[in-house]
């Protein structure tokens, strides 16, 4: 075993100290020369930590106000707790899309550098090819020389048929979107042969039985109690469709029947005092929805404009459902956390928490019924809603809500599309940051290389990690500016130091100066061409070293537009 000393720093302007952990395959430094003079308080110290246990829990399509330490008021108090004892980023940014976002989580790459630039269809050209690139490793793949046992119990969504052949031991989940949360059928068990378990009639529900299976994991990796495992939990909650337990929908029937207007100012008062985003920030004004082939758009209407009897209610019941899967998701969460503390595993486990886009906008403020598109019902028996057979979405007004305070959803560029809740909880390594808000701007593609460098694993992936350890970026007195990029549907933006500068496809650049308040209201490209001009450039460079460009014209899919 190699030992290994290194530096850390107390939040972002605390005092310097000397943490030593052991690290199972981590490189000798120059302090290692000074390990006997430490040898005693290394042996004793609580902060002592070999190879690490990973969990890494993906939500899919969940806001970035949603959980209630991010100002939400869905009921989620065993990720508010990780949110408490670890370090909440509030500028953690992904790539606006579930697909592409999976890509970069588990490959540490940007998306179109493996081929997963849109979604799950071959376009027949670099960047979109629909499947994760030969060239590309995940973090299983990563983890494997050095004894990692790895687990996958969720969605893929990479465009392969295994996720086994990726360098995950166990699958149990979706290969791509769940479309049943009732439905057993729907799920997957992986490598072929195995059993995965069964369930009496009434008695499944997707977000239950993939946290029975990821504990079932747990329980094989603790068979060989010298190799440490990755977990990687990848909910498909809430993505549509609405599908949630009768007793979890219960708890908010009511709560939402003052509407989203409402609901949004509540939201922000919260998340100002808890100090996720700036005490000037404002609202967003409210954002804009297209329909499904966007052959029409307006913006979202303001709740008391809603004259249509029945409406307000059935709305406010998609929104109840829409909670409820939240909240379950939060519940099985626990029980995977109480697994890892009745295991003695909890301290010395890194655990990341975040969600793979902002909420979805599909396709228009009355959200969609029987499959996505834009036939809607309003329902009058609303305790029929969110059962098994049923198919809605929640709609883009209560998508601008979990965004709060952006603009925009998934599938688009700005804040509410790419700017996701992330939480970042290891007691053994980050007990001094306990309940610290981390303001820097921080990206998926870190994850790999954060992964990496707390396993003390050797890189030696073909395609080179654009991101960053977000530990040593925690720990960091001072931030190093960073660029990133973004590209989805051929809306774009780069984010450089306090600028931003983002566009819907096909339009002009938009310019915003982020310092203190990021909500996108105020264009500033007229005043300052210079910058336009450099990040363009910039974003252009990078586009065409990512086979980003040319931006497709056809997407292969009917909800977009071909171009001539």
């Amino acid at each position: 075993m190699v030992f290994s000393c290194k530096p850390a720093l107390r939040g972002r302007n605390g005092p310097t100290h000397f943490q030593v952990f052991l690290g199972g395959r981590a490189r000798a430094s120059l302090l290692c020369r000074l390990f006997s003079c430490f040898y005693l308080f290394a042996l004793t110290s609580p902060l002592i930590a070999s190879q690490p246990n990973i969990l890494l829990i993906v939500a899919d399509d969940l806001g970035y106000s949603d959980l209630g330490c991010y100002g939400g008021e869905i009921d989620t108090p065993n990720l508010d707790s990780l949110a408490a004892n670890g370090v909440r980023l509030t500028q953690f940014y992904n790539t606006g899309r579930c697909c592409p976002s999976r890509a970069s989580i588990l490959t540490g790459q940007y998306p179109h550098k493996v081929d997963l630039g849109h979604m799950t269809i071959d376009l027949k050209r670099p960047g979109y090819r629909g499947r994760v690139s030969e060239q590309a490793q995940t973090i299983a793949e990563v983890l494997k020389p050095t004894g990692y046992r790895s687990f996958i119990a969720g969605k893929w969504h990479l465009g392969t048929d295994d996720p086994t052949q990726h360098g995950f031991e166990e699958f149990y989940g979706t290969l791509t979107s769940a479309k049943r949360f009732f439905d057993p059928d729907h799920i997957l068990r992986k490598p072929e042969g195995r059993k995965a378990r069964q369930y009496a009639e009434g008695e499944f529900y997707a977000t239950d039985a993939i946290t029975d299976h990821a504990l079932d994991f747990l329980d094989m990796a603790r068979e060989t109690p010298d190799q440490p495992w990755f977990l990687y939990l990848a909910h498909p909650a809430p993505h549509f469709p609405l599908h949630a337990p009768e007793e979890d929908i219960a708890k908010y029937v009511d709560r939402y029947l003052d509407g989203w207007d409402k609901l949004r100012e509540e939201r922000l008062n919260r998340m100002k005092k808890l100090g996720i985003v700036d005490a000037s920030t404002e609202l967003s004004g409210r954002s804009p929805w297209w329909n499904y082939g966007e052959t029409e758009t307006e913006y979202n209407p303001a709740w008391d404009a809603i004259d249509e009897p029945g409406r307000k209610e059935d709305l406010a019941r998609r929104m109840a459902i829409f909670a409820a899967m939240i909240d379950r998701m939060d519940q099985q969460i626990g029980r995977v956390l109480k697994d890892l503390k009745a295991n003695g595993e909890f301290e010395n486990t890194l655990i990341v928490f975040l969600s793979d886009n902002g909420a979805c906008a599909e396709w228009d403020w009355k959200g969609f019924d029987e499959r996505s598109s834009n036939i809607n019902h309003l329902h009058k028996d609303l305790n029929a809603m969110g059962k098994a057979g049923t198919f809605h979405s929640v709609g883009s007004a209560w998508a601008n809500v979990s965004n709060t305070p952006w603009r925009m959803y998934k599938h688009y560029n700005y804040e509410g599309g790419i700017n996701s809740p992330g939480i970042v909880h290891w007691l053994a390594k980050l007990s001094d940051n306990a309940g610290d808000l981390y303001h820097e701007p921080t990206h998926i593609i870190d994850l790999m290389p954060t992964i990496v460098r707390a396993s003390g694993v050797e890189y030696e992936g073909q395609l080179p990690m654009p991101g960053k350890d977000l530990i040593e970026q925690l720990n960091s007195e001072e931030a190093e500016m960073r660029t990133l990029y973004f590209e989805h549907e051929s809306n774009r933006a780069i984010r450089e130091g306090n600028w931003k500068l983002v566009a819907l496809k096909y339009q002009p650049w938009e310019l915003y100066d982020m310092t203190t308040v990021r909500t996108e209201g105020i264009d500033v490209s007229q005043n300052y061409h210079d910058v336009v001009t450099r990040l363009s450039a910039k974003w252009d460079s990078w586009a065409e070293e990512n086979h980003v460009t040319p931006l497709p014209k056809d997407y292969g899919v009917k909800y977009l537009p071909k171009l001539d």
